[in-house]
């Protein structure tokens, strides 16, 4: 018996370990403040999305303006969301996490990124890529 209980735990610690912490509204749990992740690579702009069309995924509520969207994320979810958790990838990159404006944002080699305001995504991109490094390397520790 005991065996069994300690086996269920483990599994229980090691979904709750590959679950990555995600930036969510206080009101509605909130994936990127309601907007639909799909639109950044589709239309390379920041599109709200509707109550009617949401879904859930590693715990918070993420929101698209068409089932066309919708599907796409529930088919491949890593492919579309935001990097860090949608935290804003200048405070990660810094070692630390902060809130996200949804316009603020870039999409580089397929990937998903929001930055907190317009003038911090300004100064990310003047240095992108080397944010980007330091970011990829603070999240672990960050995220935690």
């Amino acid at each position: 018996m005991k065996k069994i209980i300690f086996a269920a735990f483990l599994s229980l610690f090691a979904s709750v370990a590959a679950a990555e912490k995600i930036n969510t509204s206080l009101f509605g749990n909130l994936a990127v403040k309601g907007y639909d992740v799909v639109s950044y690579f589709t239309e390379n702009k920041a599109v709200k999305g509707s109550k009617k069309l949401q879904t859930e995924w590693q715990g918070a509520n993420w929101r698209f303006s068409s089932q066309e969207n919708l599907d796409a994320f529930k088919a491949s979810p890593e492919q579309y969301a935001p990097q860090y958790g949608g935290y804003c990838a200048y405070a990660v990159s810094q070692g630390y996490t902060a809130g996200i404006d949804p316009e603020a944002f870039a999409v580089v080699d397929g990937k998903l990124y929001l930055n907190y305001s317009h003038s911090i995504a300004d100064k990310w991109e003047g240095d992108r890529d080397n944010y980007i490094i330091l970011a990829d390397k603070n999240w672990p520790e960050v995220s935690q």
